[in-house]
């Protein structure tokens, strides 16, 4: 494999012209996974670079490799790590997992006491977020923002989560809470997820055949009516 060095840094404006292409990725990454993500807009993606609030990866040669950024919900009290993205060209370097640890160090300088939670079906993220420091948690766990929640609109899964009632659906929720000490259990739960990745990914495979499989019942019920 080709060794790869990479520059990780905090977005400015000076990486606006990146937007374009950043976004594009994420709508065709969410198309082959068969999941869905919200929506963003370049001048969306922008804003947040000119915010500060958002890490870029470029090769020496100035090449886009990655990007993540932050969102803040219920007046700065939750903080999610967004749209986490790597070109397809440089997903077998680790490169997710750095630019997820250098989001996280940015959302920890500027929001200190927040909750940081993130939802998602990947089980490579949920490892990298496990080895930040995050536990799995339910859906009331989360912030209760509703504009947080409005971005799932754009998901493909959004009638499961509908349906549930807004308490669960094919993404897996988990959670960083700076303020509080880890219970015992949790500490077991997050050990044992840091063993291997096949167990993140035998997880996502059951919740997604356990979900989809009620999305089939219910659509087979209403057929009849």
């Amino acid at each position: 494999m080709e060794n790869h060095s990479f520059i990780i840094q905090p977005a400015t404006e000076k990486h606006l012209n990146y937007a374009e292409t950043i976004t594009q990725e994420m709508e065709q990454s969410a198309k082959a996974r068969g999941t869905g993500i919200a929506k963003r807009s370049p001048e969306y993606i922008k804003t947040k670079m000119q915010e500060g609030k958002a890490v870029i990866a470029l090769t020496k040669d100035g090449v886009w490799a990655g990007f993540c950024y932050i969102e803040a919900w219920g007046h700065g009290k939750f903080v999610a790590n967004s749209g986490l993205i790597v070109a397809p060209e440089f997903r077998k370097y680790g490169l997710a997992r750095q630019i997820k640890s250098e989001v996280f160090k940015l959302s920890r300088l500027k929001y200190p006491d927040a909750k940081i939670f993130g939802l998602t079906t990947g089980a490579a993220v949920m490892k990298i977020n496990s080895d930040l420091g995050y536990v799995p948690v339910s859906y009331s766990d989360l912030t209760e923002d509703e504009e947080f929640w409005k971005g799932c609109n754009s998901c493909i899964n959004v009638e499961i989560l509908k349906s549930k009632s807004r308490q669960n659906c094919l993404c897996t929720a988990m959670l960083y809470d700076p303020s509080r000490k880890a219970k015992t259990e949790e500490v077991a739960l997050r050990n044992d997820f840091k063993k291997n990745l096949k167990l993140f990914e035998r997880w996502t495979r059951l919740k997604k055949a356990i979900m989809l499989n009620i999305k089939k019942t219910k659509n087979k019920t209403l057929s009849i009516f």
